[in-house]
């Protein structure tokens, strides 16, 4: 494990948002949105992005994309009632996976309160079986790419 700090991104890191506002059950007992939210954050704004791109019908697609990976590094709080915009972009964009990297921005913060990652498979929804990423799919998602 490093002890090297690692600064919080800023807002101009990344390329999309969605704003998500944070709910009183966010919180938890010591006073702050519960980590495992965080994850929520992240799935909810990729998944809106796609669904308003048109990349994702959520009952109807063919083919989806399944998590395979995350994780998020923590450097502040979050409390209810404070908006939460999340920030995008694609760092990796394969055959049949897709890397983001997310921050969590609190109300007008630049500095991120959190930032992670996650991963899609995309896979074909009946046989579970890893499948090329469809065409309409790759051209939102190149849209958010940004390299490191």
């Amino acid at each position: 494990m490093s002890n090297k700090k690692i600064a919080p991104p800023k807002r101009s890191d990344f390329v999309a948002f969605e704003q998500i506002h944070s709910r009183w059950m966010d919180n938890d007992v010591y006073g702050h949105i519960n980590n495992v939210v965080y994850y929520s954050f992240f799935d909810t704004a990729v998944n809106r992005y796609l669904i308003e791109h048109n990349a994702l019908d959520i009952t109807n697609s063919q083919v989806i994309g399944l998590v395979v990976e995350t994780q998020c590094q923590y450097f502040s709080s979050m409390v209810y009632p404070d908006c939460i915009h999340v920030g995008m972009k694609v760092v990796h964009l394969g055959n049949s996976s897709v890397q983001y990297e997310l921050a969590i921005f609190k109300n007008d913060d630049d500095a991120a309160s959190a930032m992670g990652s996650f991963v899609h498979v995309y896979v074909n929804r009946q046989t579970n079986q890893p499948t090329p990423i469809p065409q309409n799919v790759r051209v939102v998602l190149q849209n958010i790419f940004k390299a490191g």
